[in-house]
């Protein structure tokens, strides 16, 4: 099985990914005329838009949501085999995807509002829904769902859960022993599984309204908090900033562990961090209650810059800065191109950033690192899960199946519990397969959307058209040529008749 995983790995993430994911950003960076600088400060503004409904939630939630899915393990363990196997140099090219990815995310986020749907008084959309609304494609939006049920509910899960229990056990060590299935378990991951398994329990089965309640509370504090303690590093380091960055940006050119090994981490971390252009962000846009899809497409590139920018970079940093890092090259096993720590230390976990903070904070570092895991991790299972959902609703309403909902919760949970007793190497490997599966088809087809029908650069257009003349801001898609955008054609016949 990992040997077939391995091989699905080397077709799915050739440099051709790569290349598609740069290739995308910079394409709709260039025809939105660099939105996500231009609209900076709009995104600010749409941010605390409180416009929650008994169908949708408000876009700070819509946020709160997607953020929950971008801000996880890729933050704190992704950054750390970024730069343990590409170098520091990869954080650049992860800098490069966040900035170009978000203006793939403004695209998908802006087609999953335009081609959403009221689906028994709770607003659903995502790339299954564009591909066969816009395109009239069913078949790749079903392709799409298959890939993201498969991806969300059983792949990435156990990447999250098994960070936690990693972290969990470098704290408070493995506890007593204990047989299983899948070999020897301590007792301390067991417990922290018990406590996930029971709060997730308790919130996914109600439903989006509790995870975007929990979310929005949860998120900003766990992200400020993270990034205070990496502010306070760089505060006692002032000096060593202007090192740090110029190793970054040197390395990322001439990286110690090869040019290749820099571009290729740092593009897939960042990637799989962001998800700009995965797919996943469009799903908590479409259930955000807003005036217009442009509206919620800034929203959800802003949280594309939060992820990666923010608290990638803050990761990044406090590992730099106290040098407690080593990057594996294409050496022999146990070989190392930088060795600041000891050789067994795993490179694809928290084990740098904990080390990191120890250096500086001594034993209360690793414990908050331990705690930061958990809620990142947590709150990213979480949108996984409404992901997961989405699209199971949608091949019910495709194909006329009867999927029970439960079923998707109960697969979730299990996943979550496989994924915290299994070997970090492998489970990151399952990530990888669905996280590339997932961004090749959405590329592939917001691309091909773009070409036959332009909806997004239509829909920013009008946006900026209706600020510029002082509003109101409204959203009329037959005026503008956009078919099948049947919600906001609905919308706006009922506001008129109000």
């Amino acid at each position: 099985m990992e040997t077939l995983v391995n091989t699905l790995n080397s077709y799915i993430w050739s440099d051709a990914l790569i290349f598609l994911c740069l290739g995308a950003g910079l394409f709709y960076s260039i025809l939105t005329r660099f939105a996500q600088v231009r609209h900076f400060k709009e995104m600010w503004r749409l941010l605390f838009n409180s416009n929650e409904s008994d169908k949708g939630i408000s876009s700070f939630q819509a946020l709160s949501v997607s953020l929950s899915g971008r801000v996880g393990v890729g933050n704190i363990a992704g950054v750390a085999a970024a730069i343990g196997f590409g170098g520091p140099g990869a954080i650049f090219w992860m800098w490069v995807v966040a900035f170009l990815g978000a203006s793939t995310a403004y695209a998908e986020s802006t087609l999953g509002q335009l081609y959403k749907v009221n689906d028994n008084g709770q607003y659903r959309g995502g790339p299954a829904y564009y591909f066969e609304r816009c395109l009239g494609w069913k078949w790749l939006g079903i392709l799409f769902a298959l890939s993201s049920i498969v991806a969300c509910g059983i792949f990435l899960p156990g990447i999250q859960a098994n960070a936690v229990g990693n972290a969990v056990t470098q704290v408070f060590g493995n506890g007593q022993m204990v047989s299983s299935s899948f070999g020897e378990v301590g007792s301390t991951k067991l417990i922290a599984l018990a406590i996930i398994l029971i709060v997730l329990a308790f919130i996914i089965f109600g439903g989006i309204k509790r995870i975007a309640h929990f979310t929005q509370i949860v998120v900003p504090f766990m992200a400020l908090g993270y990034i205070v303690m990496a502010l306070i590093i760089i505060f006692l380091n002032l000096e060593k900033i202007p090192g740090i960055f110029g190793l970054i940006l040197s390395d990322a050119f001439t990286a110690q562990a090869g040019f290749g090994a820099a571009i290729g981490w740092g593009v897939k971390r960042g990637i799989y961090s962001n998800e700009a252009g995965q797919g996943t962000g469009p799903h908590a846009a479409a259930a955000a209650e807003v005036q217009h899809p442009a509206q919620q497409g800034l929203v959800q590139a802003f949280s594309v810059y939060v992820d990666t920018l923010f608290i990638c970079t803050a990761t990044a940093l406090m590992i730099l800065i106290t040098q407690q890092y080593n990057v594996q090259g294409t050496l022999e096993a146990g070989q190392f191109i930088v060795q600041n720590v000891p050789a067994d230390t795993i490179i694809a976990s928290p084990a740098f950033t904990q080390m990191a903070l120890l250096s500086v904070f001594g034993g209360i570092g690793p414990v908050f690192v331990g705690i930061a895991l958990f809620f990142f991790a947590f709150t990213t299972i979480l949108a996984y899960y409404y992901i997961a959902e989405t699209n199971v609703a949608y091949l019910r309403r495709a194909l006329n199946l009867s999927i029970p909902l439960t079923l998707v919760k109960l697969v979730i949970m299990f996943m979550v519990a496989y994924g915290t007793v299994n070997t970090a190497g492998y489970i990151w490997d399952l990530g990888d397969v669905g996280v590339g599966l997932m961004a090749w088809i959405n590329i592939v087809g917001i691309l091909i959307i773009f070409f036959i029908s332009r909806p997004t650069m239509l829909a920013l257009r009008d946006y900026e058209a209706q600020q510029k003349a002082g509003g109101p801001i409204t959203f009329d898609p037959v005026k503008l040529g956009i078919k099948n955008a049947t919600f906001w054609e609905e919308r706006l016949k009922n506001q008129k008749s109000e």
